[in-house]
């Protein structure tokens, strides 16, 4: 069992003790979707704690929309908690990258790419290219895509 994998199930034991149903439902779906992700395909597997960490963020991003649309509708009550939960998540995931980092990064490959003779927004592949291995996991690719699409425009 991965170390990741197995940190989630001693918090949940540990949640479970302390009542704390916020944070033991919250694991149970979170445990429950990694179990889902190594059963699923040809044969079961065990997953690495890249890949735990991947379906985790794809939970906590989850939670946030939730959240959000929760918001909009005015069920604040259950925007609070999918807001919660997904925090809980982000605890599990390495710290994001600020958004001077990210622009440092993105900076940096847009003038490599530059160099190998790709230019305009037409560029925004090669730029994707040599950014995306550099921040996984440490920023959304929401935030990759625009950075980039701004450092090219600008």
């Amino acid at each position: 069992m991965t170390t990741l994998k197995s940190k989630l199930k001693e918090d949940l034991t540990t949640a479970m003790k302390a009542r704390d149903e916020l944070t033991s439902s919250t694991l149970r779906l979170t445990l429950t979707a990694i179990t889902k992700e190594e059963v699923s395909g040809k044969t079961a597997r065990e997953l690495s704690d890249d890949e735990v960490q991947k379906v985790i963020a794809k939970e906590a991003k989850k939670r946030r929309e939730a959240a959000e649309a929760f918001a909009q509708g005015g069920r604040t009550e259950q925007a609070e908690r999918e807001k919660a939960e997904g925090e809980l998540l982000d605890a599990y995931l390495p710290k994001q990258l600020s958004d001077e980092e990210l622009d440092s990064i993105v900076g940096s490959a847009v003038a490599e790419a530059k160099a190998a003779g790709a230019e305009g927004p037409r560029a925004m592949g090669a730029v994707m290219k040599i950014v995306s291995p550099k921040v996984a996991g440490l920023a959304e690719g929401g935030r990759v895509a625009a950075a980039v699409k701004k450092s090219l425009a600008g």
